[in-house]
């Protein structure tokens, strides 16, 4: 699944992201709004980690999704 396909569909991917990533708030996840740095920018704000490590850990749930996501 590219990123565009979970932009396009956030509002049904939105709690998977939230089940991801538990630490962030839902109103995180409403303001990311399937944005894909400003998604890295909370994991990073909430988890503590460094900028690369948030882009990663986004691209290894990007590389994950599946269409049952959708489901």
């Amino acid at each position: 699944m590219t990123w565009e396909t979970i932009q396009r569909h956030w509002p049904h991917l939105a709690g998977q992201a939230k089940f991801r990533w538990g630490m962030l708030s839902g109103a995180d996840i409403r303001n990311v709004a399937g944005d894909r740095g400003e998604l890295s920018a909370r994991i990073q704000e909430r988890y503590g980690v460094s900028s690369e490590e948030a882009h990663a850990q986004v691209q290894n749930w990007e590389d994950s999704a599946h269409s049952s996501w959708l489901y």
